[in-house]
């Protein structure tokens, strides 16, 4: 599966407020822009719109067909700082999945947009606007706001669910470190805990699904098994708790009350081989609303 990870610098050139969790903002404006560069009929809604089929926009924003993933992450600043005078840097980074890094160009251009057309809460009757100052992959720019051209990389990245790991490793103890609420549903309920299973079986779902899509096709696991020996997984230690945030949707037009766990757990038992799905995961992000920047996490094995 091609994945390109870009990171974005910016500078804001006019006061900008942010909530405390920044990726649904990032997220619902980036939607307006890759609209507004994209839609060819803005008078359509998608699905009443003869081009919707081929439209970059209505298959990234508006597919809703399970289990369809969406081919994007946006990773927010991880800062809880929520006001930006004029001239604050910021960076963020995006994620693209498969063949959808080829259409790196209007992704770009979108997020250049979005910077024009504003982010975050009205100061004075306007958003916080900003400057698109370059973007990187890996260690080469690839874009900057002063030569105005756009180096698409040359090679992207190919993962494989079993290369993710740097190598086979023996594990007994793992500490996971939830950098952004991780929101999981089990048994068609939002979970407040996060025993080992619950755990792998979202890792199951998101390595499925991005494959399926994204991949060479869903990877040849046998699910049942590895559901059932994560279940002997126990948990050592815990500072886990649930954070909740509100969000305001512009597709739903209200404000929504959303949640989901922070903080660390370690884990202990014959661990060998989850580490590449919990590698794979770190990368990718993991559970629901990923789009928004939830349910990034990293690890360390501690023995």
């Amino acid at each position: 599966m091609l994945y390109g990870k870009y990171l974005f610098t910016c500078c804001f050139e006019s006061e900008a407020m942010l909530p405390h969790f920044k990726g649904s903002t990032f997220r619902g404006a980036f939607g307006v822009a890759l609209k507004k560069v994209i839609c060819a009929l803005r008078n359509l809604q998608c699905e009443e719109c003869l081009l919707n089929t081929r439209c970059l926009y209505a298959r990234v924003f508006e597919t809703d067909k399970p289990p369809y993933p969406r081919p994007f992450v946006i990773e927010p600043p991880l800062t809880s700082k929520t006001n930006y005078p004029e001239g604050s840097s910021f960076d963020f980074g995006l994620i693209l999945l498969g063949e959808d890094n080829n259409n790196l160009g209007y992704f770009v251009y979108a997020l250049d947009q979005m910077g024009k057309i504003g982010i975050g809460r009205r100061i004075n009757g306007r958003r916080g606007h900003y400057r698109l100052e370059r973007v990187t992959y890996g260690d080469s720019v690839i874009y900057s706001s002063d030569e105005q051209t756009l180096s698409i990389p040359q090679a992207i990245e190919n993962i494989q669910l079993d290369s993710t790991a740097a190598r086979k490793v023996s594990c007994s103890k793992v500490q996971l470190d939830l950098v952004t609420p991780l929101r999981l549903k089990f048994k068609n309920r939002l979970s407040g805990e996060l025993p080992f299973h619950i755990l792998v079986r979202a890792m199951l779902r998101r390595a499925a699904s991005l494959f399926s899509c994204y991949g060479d096709g869903e990877p040849e696991l046998d699910y049942r098994k590895l559901v059932s020996r994560a279940e002997r997984i126990k948990i050592s230690q815990s500072d886990l708790k649930w954070f909740d945030w509100r969000r305001y949707s512009n597709r739903q037009d209200k404000a929504m009350l959303m949640g989901g766990i922070v903080g660390s757990v370690v884990y202990e038992g014959d661990l060998d081989d989850f580490i590449p799905f919990i590698d794979f995961c770190t990368r990718v992000h993991v559970g629901k609303q990923t789009t928004f920047g939830l349910g990034k996490i990293k690890y360390e094995i501690v023995a």
